[in-house]
Protein backbone atom coordinates (compact mmCIF):
# COMPACT_ATOMS: atom_id res chain seq x y z
CA UNK A 1 0.00 0.00 0.00
CA UNK A 2 1.61 3.12 -1.22
CA UNK A 3 2.17 5.81 2.03
CA UNK A 4 1.46 9.23 -0.16
CA UNK A 5 -0.58 10.16 -2.77
CA UNK A 6 1.20 10.80 -6.32
CA UNK A 7 0.84 14.20 -7.78
CA UNK A 8 -0.23 12.81 -11.00
CA UNK A 9 -3.40 11.34 -11.23
CA UNK A 10 -6.31 10.30 -13.35
CA UNK A 11 -10.19 10.90 -12.96
CA UNK A 12 -12.93 8.64 -14.06
CA UNK A 13 -15.94 10.58 -13.83
CA UNK A 14 -18.25 10.72 -17.00
CA UNK A 15 -20.28 13.79 -16.56
CA UNK A 16 -22.66 12.39 -19.22
CA UNK A 17 -22.71 8.68 -20.06
CA UNK A 18 -24.80 8.65 -22.73
CA UNK A 19 -22.03 10.42 -24.60
CA UNK A 20 -19.85 7.70 -23.83
CA UNK A 21 -19.96 4.12 -24.82
CA UNK A 22 -19.47 1.72 -22.13
CA UNK A 23 -15.70 0.36 -21.69
CA UNK A 24 -14.69 4.37 -22.25
CA UNK A 25 -13.18 4.23 -18.76
CA UNK A 26 -11.50 0.71 -18.84
CA UNK A 27 -9.65 2.42 -22.53
CA UNK A 28 -8.93 5.59 -20.50
CA UNK A 29 -7.64 4.12 -17.75
CA UNK A 30 -5.50 1.47 -19.77
CA UNK A 31 -4.04 4.40 -21.73
CA UNK A 32 -3.13 5.97 -18.42
CA UNK A 33 -1.17 3.77 -16.77
CA UNK A 34 0.44 2.98 -20.19
CA UNK A 35 1.37 6.39 -19.87
CA UNK A 36 2.71 6.28 -16.53
CA UNK A 37 0.05 7.25 -14.40
CA UNK A 38 0.05 5.48 -11.30
CA UNK A 39 -2.99 7.30 -9.41
CA UNK A 40 -6.69 6.25 -10.40
CA UNK A 41 -9.67 8.25 -9.06
CA UNK A 42 -13.20 6.92 -9.12
CA UNK A 43 -16.10 6.80 -7.54
CA UNK A 44 -18.93 4.24 -6.61
CA UNK A 45 -21.39 7.36 -7.50
CA UNK A 46 -19.81 7.09 -11.00
CA UNK A 47 -22.39 5.08 -12.81
CA UNK A 48 -23.75 3.30 -9.76
CA UNK A 49 -20.28 1.35 -9.69
CA UNK A 50 -20.05 0.65 -13.30
CA UNK A 51 -16.88 2.50 -13.74
CA UNK A 52 -15.41 1.23 -10.66
CA UNK A 53 -15.95 -2.15 -12.09
CA UNK A 54 -14.34 -0.60 -15.63
CA UNK A 55 -10.76 0.32 -13.56
CA UNK A 56 -11.06 -3.15 -11.85
CA UNK A 57 -11.12 -4.97 -15.23
CA UNK A 58 -8.31 -2.27 -16.61
CA UNK A 59 -5.75 -2.66 -13.73
CA UNK A 60 -6.41 -6.57 -14.05
CA UNK A 61 -5.00 -6.12 -17.94
CA UNK A 62 -2.54 -3.90 -17.26
CA UNK A 63 -0.25 -6.34 -15.20
CA UNK A 64 0.69 -3.44 -12.94
CA UNK A 65 1.82 -4.88 -9.94
CA UNK A 66 -1.03 -3.60 -7.38
CA UNK A 67 1.52 -2.75 -5.13
CA UNK A 68 2.80 0.39 -7.64
CA UNK A 69 -0.16 1.89 -7.82
CA UNK A 70 -2.22 4.29 -6.19
CA UNK A 71 -6.29 4.17 -5.98
CA UNK A 72 -8.41 6.20 -4.78
CA UNK A 73 -12.32 5.57 -4.76
CA UNK A 74 -15.55 7.31 -2.60
CA UNK A 75 -17.95 6.46 -0.43
CA UNK A 76 -21.90 7.23 -2.07
CA UNK A 77 -24.35 9.58 -0.34
CA UNK A 78 -26.50 6.32 0.01
CA UNK A 79 -24.24 4.69 2.33
CA UNK A 80 -23.63 7.59 5.19
CA UNK A 81 -25.66 5.49 7.94
CA UNK A 82 -22.88 4.56 10.53
CA UNK A 83 -24.11 0.82 9.88
CA UNK A 84 -24.32 1.01 6.12
CA UNK A 85 -20.13 2.56 5.65
CA UNK A 86 -18.94 -1.26 5.91
CA UNK A 87 -21.32 -1.96 3.58
CA UNK A 88 -20.32 0.99 1.10
CA UNK A 89 -16.81 -0.05 1.05
CA UNK A 90 -17.21 -3.55 0.50
CA UNK A 91 -19.51 -2.84 -2.91
CA UNK A 92 -16.51 -0.61 -4.23
CA UNK A 93 -13.81 -3.10 -2.91
CA UNK A 94 -16.06 -5.60 -4.98
CA UNK A 95 -16.57 -3.59 -7.77
CA UNK A 96 -13.37 -2.96 -8.28
CA UNK A 97 -11.92 -6.31 -7.60
CA UNK A 98 -9.19 -5.40 -4.84
CA UNK A 99 -8.97 -6.10 -1.32
CA UNK A 100 -8.29 -2.70 -0.33
CA UNK A 101 -7.92 0.96 -1.87
CA UNK A 102 -4.96 3.22 -1.01
CA UNK A 103 -7.22 6.35 -0.13
CA UNK A 104 -11.42 6.19 0.77
CA UNK A 105 -13.26 9.51 0.25
CA UNK A 106 -16.43 10.52 1.41
CA UNK A 107 -17.87 12.27 -1.19
CA UNK A 108 -20.02 14.51 0.10
CA UNK A 109 -21.12 16.13 3.38
CA UNK A 110 -24.90 14.81 2.84
CA UNK A 111 -26.85 12.17 1.83
CA UNK A 112 -29.33 10.71 -0.20
CA UNK A 113 -32.52 8.39 0.65
CA UNK A 114 -31.90 5.29 0.37
CA UNK A 115 -33.58 2.98 -1.90
CA UNK A 116 -33.66 -0.77 -2.74
CA UNK A 117 -29.82 -2.31 -2.98
CA UNK A 118 -28.52 1.39 -1.87
CA UNK A 119 -30.14 3.13 -4.79
CA UNK A 120 -31.10 6.50 -4.71
CA UNK A 121 -34.49 7.47 -4.35
CA UNK A 122 -36.15 10.18 -7.08
CA UNK A 123 -38.23 12.90 -5.97
CA UNK A 124 -41.76 12.27 -7.00
CA UNK A 125 -42.19 15.36 -8.78
CA UNK A 126 -40.59 13.75 -12.18
CA UNK A 127 -37.04 16.26 -11.66
CA UNK A 128 -34.95 13.61 -10.86
CA UNK A 129 -33.51 15.10 -8.43
CA UNK A 130 -32.78 12.75 -5.46
CA UNK A 131 -34.56 12.58 -2.36
CA UNK A 132 -31.69 14.06 0.42
CA UNK A 133 -31.80 12.59 3.86
CA UNK A 134 -31.61 15.72 5.82
CA UNK A 135 -31.06 14.20 9.45
CA UNK A 136 -28.26 12.31 8.01
CA UNK A 137 -26.65 14.93 6.24
CA UNK A 138 -26.41 17.37 9.22
CA UNK A 139 -24.64 14.35 11.07
CA UNK A 140 -21.68 13.87 8.68
CA UNK A 141 -19.53 13.47 11.89
CA UNK A 142 -20.78 10.04 12.43
CA UNK A 143 -20.69 9.03 9.03
CA UNK A 144 -16.80 9.97 9.59
CA UNK A 145 -16.39 8.56 12.93
CA UNK A 146 -17.76 4.96 11.20
CA UNK A 147 -15.40 5.22 8.60
CA UNK A 148 -12.47 5.85 10.98
CA UNK A 149 -13.64 2.22 12.55
CA UNK A 150 -12.01 0.44 9.36
CA UNK A 151 -8.76 1.75 10.31
CA UNK A 152 -8.13 -0.48 12.64
CA UNK A 153 -8.94 -3.36 10.35
CA UNK A 154 -6.15 -2.55 7.53
CA UNK A 155 -8.83 -1.20 5.40
CA UNK A 156 -7.47 2.08 3.83
CA UNK A 157 -6.88 5.97 5.05
CA UNK A 158 -9.47 8.12 5.01
CA UNK A 159 -10.34 11.77 3.63
CA UNK A 160 -13.02 13.34 2.37
CA UNK A 161 -14.70 15.36 -0.51
CA UNK A 162 -16.04 18.65 -1.67
CA UNK A 163 -15.62 19.42 2.05
CA UNK A 164 -15.46 23.43 3.01
CA UNK A 165 -13.72 24.91 5.83
CA UNK A 166 -16.44 25.25 7.83
CA UNK A 167 -17.18 21.31 7.63
CA UNK A 168 -13.66 19.68 7.74
CA UNK A 169 -13.14 22.02 11.23
CA UNK A 170 -16.43 20.97 12.52
CA UNK A 171 -14.93 17.28 11.13
CA UNK A 172 -12.09 17.75 13.26
CA UNK A 173 -13.63 18.83 16.38
CA UNK A 174 -15.98 16.81 16.76
CA UNK A 175 -14.42 13.51 16.16
CA UNK A 176 -10.27 14.58 16.71
CA UNK A 177 -9.97 12.51 13.33
CA UNK A 178 -8.18 14.34 10.76
CA UNK A 179 -8.80 13.75 7.04
CA UNK A 180 -5.88 12.45 4.87
CA UNK A 181 -6.79 14.46 1.84
CA UNK A 182 -9.95 16.81 0.65
CA UNK A 183 -10.78 16.27 -2.82
CA UNK A 184 -12.47 19.55 -4.02
CA UNK A 185 -12.89 21.61 -7.08
CA UNK A 186 -9.28 23.58 -7.74
CA UNK A 187 -8.24 25.57 -10.94
CA UNK A 188 -7.04 29.04 -11.91
CA UNK A 189 -10.90 30.32 -11.90
CA UNK A 190 -11.36 28.80 -8.39
CA UNK A 191 -8.19 28.60 -7.12
CA UNK A 192 -9.62 28.50 -3.41
CA UNK A 193 -6.27 30.09 -1.58
CA UNK A 194 -8.22 30.26 2.03
CA UNK A 195 -9.21 26.44 1.84
CA UNK A 196 -6.05 25.56 0.38
CA UNK A 197 -4.29 27.15 3.57
CA UNK A 198 -6.50 25.75 6.02
CA UNK A 199 -5.60 22.35 4.64
CA UNK A 200 -2.05 22.74 4.78
CA UNK A 201 -1.81 24.33 8.01
CA UNK A 202 -3.72 20.79 9.19
CA UNK A 203 -1.70 18.43 7.23
CA UNK A 204 -4.55 17.62 4.63
CA UNK A 205 -3.36 16.69 0.84
CA UNK A 206 -5.29 18.89 -1.64
CA UNK A 207 -6.55 16.78 -4.28
CA UNK A 208 -7.88 19.38 -6.91
CA UNK A 209 -10.78 17.66 -9.25
CA UNK A 210 -12.56 19.99 -12.44
CA UNK A 211 -8.21 21.51 -12.36
CA UNK A 212 -8.83 22.08 -15.69
CA UNK A 213 -11.75 23.98 -15.64
CA UNK A 214 -13.99 20.62 -15.36
CA UNK A 215 -16.61 19.02 -17.17
CA UNK A 216 -19.28 18.26 -14.67
CA UNK A 217 -23.32 16.84 -14.79
CA UNK A 218 -25.65 19.75 -16.36
CA UNK A 219 -27.37 19.21 -13.03
CA UNK A 220 -24.69 21.34 -10.88
CA UNK A 221 -22.93 23.08 -13.02
CA UNK A 222 -22.47 26.84 -12.78
CA UNK A 223 -19.93 28.90 -14.68
CA UNK A 224 -21.19 29.80 -18.22
CA UNK A 225 -18.43 30.72 -20.96
CA UNK A 226 -14.91 29.28 -21.49
CA UNK A 227 -12.79 28.01 -18.63
CA UNK A 228 -8.93 28.45 -18.16
CA UNK A 229 -8.21 26.42 -20.68
CA UNK A 230 -8.87 29.33 -23.10
CA UNK A 231 -7.17 32.29 -20.59
CA UNK A 232 -5.00 34.43 -23.16
CA UNK A 233 -2.74 34.45 -19.86
CA UNK A 234 -2.13 30.68 -19.84
CA UNK A 235 -2.26 30.34 -23.00
CA UNK A 236 0.49 32.84 -23.32
CA UNK A 237 2.56 31.12 -20.82
CA UNK A 238 2.00 27.66 -22.76
CA UNK A 239 3.45 28.87 -26.70
CA UNK A 240 6.22 30.37 -24.31
CA UNK A 241 6.77 26.83 -22.79
CA UNK A 242 6.09 25.27 -26.08
CA UNK A 243 3.38 23.01 -23.96
CA UNK A 244 -0.70 23.17 -24.05
CA UNK A 245 -2.88 25.04 -21.60
CA UNK A 246 -3.65 21.98 -19.65
CA UNK A 247 -0.21 21.14 -19.15
CA UNK A 248 0.74 24.76 -18.04
CA UNK A 249 -2.38 24.45 -15.58
CA UNK A 250 -1.45 20.92 -14.14
CA UNK A 251 1.96 22.70 -13.44
CA UNK A 252 0.53 25.00 -11.62
CA UNK A 253 -1.36 23.06 -9.36
CA UNK A 254 1.19 20.24 -8.65
CA UNK A 255 3.82 23.15 -8.06
CA UNK A 256 1.46 24.31 -5.03
CA UNK A 257 1.82 20.68 -3.95
CA UNK A 258 -1.61 19.76 -4.71
CA UNK A 259 -2.36 16.13 -6.36
CA UNK A 260 -4.99 17.03 -9.67
CA UNK A 261 -6.95 14.34 -11.34
CA UNK A 262 -7.98 15.46 -14.88
CA UNK A 263 -9.73 13.34 -17.02
CA UNK A 264 -9.94 12.77 -20.34
CA UNK A 265 -11.22 9.97 -23.07
CA UNK A 266 -9.14 11.09 -25.63
CA UNK A 267 -5.89 9.20 -25.85
CA UNK A 268 -3.27 11.63 -26.94
CA UNK A 269 -4.78 14.48 -24.17
CA UNK A 270 -4.26 11.68 -21.92
CA UNK A 271 -0.61 10.89 -22.51
CA UNK A 272 0.03 15.08 -22.95
CA UNK A 273 -1.33 16.12 -19.62
CA UNK A 274 1.28 13.59 -18.06
CA UNK A 275 3.49 15.59 -18.42
CA UNK A 276 2.66 18.07 -16.00
CA UNK A 277 5.63 18.38 -13.48
CA UNK A 278 7.53 21.13 -15.34
CA UNK A 279 8.55 24.54 -13.27
CA UNK A 280 6.85 27.95 -13.97
CA UNK A 281 8.59 31.42 -13.35
CA UNK A 282 8.01 33.23 -10.29
CA UNK A 283 6.25 35.74 -12.71
CA UNK A 284 4.47 33.09 -14.70
CA UNK A 285 3.02 31.63 -11.17
CA UNK A 286 1.97 35.16 -9.87
CA UNK A 287 0.47 35.61 -13.48
CA UNK A 288 -1.71 32.75 -13.01
CA UNK A 289 -2.69 33.28 -9.73
CA UNK A 290 -3.88 36.33 -10.08
CA UNK A 291 -6.35 35.51 -12.45
CA UNK A 292 -9.66 36.39 -10.67
CA UNK A 293 -7.46 38.73 -8.34
CA UNK A 294 -4.86 38.30 -5.33
CA UNK A 295 -7.10 35.76 -3.03
CA UNK A 296 -9.03 34.20 -5.69
CA UNK A 297 -12.22 36.84 -4.58
CA UNK A 298 -13.04 36.90 -8.06
CA UNK A 299 -13.62 33.10 -8.80
CA UNK A 300 -16.50 31.04 -9.84
CA UNK A 301 -17.11 27.96 -8.32
CA UNK A 302 -18.20 25.99 -11.35
CA UNK A 303 -19.70 22.93 -8.84
CA UNK A 304 -23.01 24.48 -7.35
CA UNK A 305 -25.43 21.65 -6.36
CA UNK A 306 -27.78 23.95 -4.82
CA UNK A 307 -30.50 23.75 -7.11
CA UNK A 308 -29.86 20.09 -7.15
CA UNK A 309 -30.41 19.01 -3.47
CA UNK A 310 -31.89 22.17 -1.53
CA UNK A 311 -28.81 23.64 -0.17
CA UNK A 312 -25.56 25.59 -0.13
CA UNK A 313 -23.08 23.13 1.05
CA UNK A 314 -20.11 25.71 0.90
CA UNK A 315 -21.94 28.34 3.06
CA UNK A 316 -18.81 29.57 5.51
CA UNK A 317 -21.36 30.77 7.77
CA UNK A 318 -24.11 28.19 8.25
CA UNK A 319 -23.54 24.40 8.27
CA UNK A 320 -26.10 23.26 5.84
CA UNK A 321 -28.96 22.02 6.14
CA UNK A 322 -29.59 24.12 9.04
Amino acid sequence: MSNSIPLRGFGTFQADSSVYPPGTAKKGVLTALKAGYRHIDTAYAYSSGEIEREVGEAIRESGIPREDLFVVTKLHNTFHAPEDVQVGIDFSLRNLGLDYVDLYLMHNPYAYAKGPDFSTLRRPDGSGKPVIDLELSRKYPETWKAMAALIPAGKTPLGVSNFNILKTKRLIEETGIVPTANQVEMNPYFPQFELLDFCKANGIQVIAHCPLGGALSPSVTNREGPGPLEDPVIKSIAIAHGKTAAQIILAWLTGWGICVVPKSADPMRIESNFDMLFPLSKEEGAQIANLVGPRGELGMRNLDNRHHIGFDIFDEHVDQPA
